[in-house]
């Protein structure tokens, strides 16, 4: 585990630190509602290799090891192999989820969406690493309502070729949406409007 400041300081995470956080165990001194990535097999990050931040901008990269027997080549498509273009652009939100927790934001990530997705290419099991590079073009924290937003536009390529890109993804970090109790019922347990106060 480390401690709270040095996360905010870090450059780049393991493998084995995305686990760790992904299951609410790299961080000792965490915030409440501290940001959790989604745990394997939805975890499409193996390495963050570089995280800058610069006030409302900054850059976050990360990589993905292909395996053979990935498991969403066992299903997407059977004879036809390719892993999911949705799965590279959740990829995209998963490290603006974590660049908003390195630059202090608290409470879960969601997804906001994107303005354009375009693909040139495809990733097969032979293929051997993913690189996501976001360019992150703001950053703000909320501080009145607890809430954050980060904006940055996705290059997804494999083995060093540009394949596709995700313009202006969104995602922004809420407090009080959290459902630790999940499989019971409870305030959190059902979905839809984030905000039914308007």
């Amino acid at each position: 585990m480390i401690r709270y400041a040095e996360f905010l300081e870090r450059a780049s995470f393991s493998k084995e630190e995305l686990f760790a956080l992904s299951q609410g165990r790299l961080v000792a001194d965490a915030p409440a509602e501290f940001v959790r990535l989604p745990a394997p097999p939805m975890l499409m990050i193996d390495r963050v290799v570089e995280l800058r931040r610069d006030a409302a901008r900054g850059v976050i990269v990360g990589e993905q090891d292909i395996h053979l027997d990935d498991w969403f080549f066992q299903c997407h498509f059977r004879g036809d192999p390719v892993q999911p273009g949705c799965l590279g652009v959740d990829a995209v939100w998963q490290l603006l989820w974590l660049y908003c927790a390195a630059a202090g934001a608290a409470g879960s990530g969601r997804a906001l969406g994107c303005k354009e997705v375009e693909f040139a290419g495809q990733i097969r099991p032979y293929n051997r690493v993913v690189r996501y590079e976001i360019d992150i073009r703001r950053f703000s924290l909320l501080r009145a309502s607890g809430a954050a937003v980060a904006i940055g536009t996705g290059r997804v390529l494999v083995d060093g070729e540009l394949i596709y890109t995700i313009k202006d993804a969104k995602v922004g970090t809420f407090l009080g949406i959290a459902y630790p109790d999940y499989p019971s019922r409870s305030e959190n347990s059902v979905g839809g409007i984030m905000d039914r106060s308007a």
